[in-house]
């Protein structure tokens, strides 16, 4: 499978939108200088990571959505991996750091303002399967920079989780 990049590292106070950084270091707890406002729906071992892919994003745009990378959430935008192989078991390697996908991130209102009309379900697996954002796990930390290869190391395993 081709490698992709890591088009831009997203961090907040809390909240959305978050803004892009040029490097950050990734642990366990998640992307360093990234918090959470609602620790019951965000954050936790088992979503320390958010990602969502540029191409959809790009794609989300020219439906007239105003979504652009951070604005829906995401720490990590990549850009160039098969979306479709970002599922549910399946690790990733973002230069040093290693992740393990847990889930499909469930939409909520407050991204609502990345979308037209306020549709924010259009990025549920449920709903929309395939244009979720996932949530994953630190497998292996370290410092991200913009620029950094992306791939996809293993295939998903038998699970296909949903949305929390």
């Amino acid at each position: 499978m081709a490698a992709g990049r890591l088009a831009s590292i997203n961090v907040s106070a809390g909240g959305v939108p978050k803004a892009p950084v040029a490097e950050a270091a990734v642990t366990e707890a998640g992307v360093g200088a990234d918090r959470q406002r609602d620790l019951v729906h965000h954050g936790g071992a088992d979503r320390a990571v958010s990602l969502y892919s540029l191409e959809l994003i790009h794609a989300l745009r020219r439906e007239g959505h105003p979504i652009d990378a951070g604005t829906a959430g995401e720490n990590l935008t990549v850009s160039g991996l098969d979306w479709a192989a970002v599922v549910p078991g399946a690790e990733i390697r973002a230069g040093p750091v290693r992740l393990q996908v847990t889930c499909y991130a469930a939409p909520c209102s407050s991204i609502e303002g990345s979308f037209a009309g306020r549709h924010f379900m259009r990025v549920s697996q449920r709903y929309h399967p395939g244009w979720s954002r996932v949530c994953a796990r630190v497998l292996a930390g370290g410092v991200l920079r913009v620029g950094d290869p992306v791939e996809v190391l293993a295939p998903p395993g038998p699970e296909a989780g949903g949305e929390p």
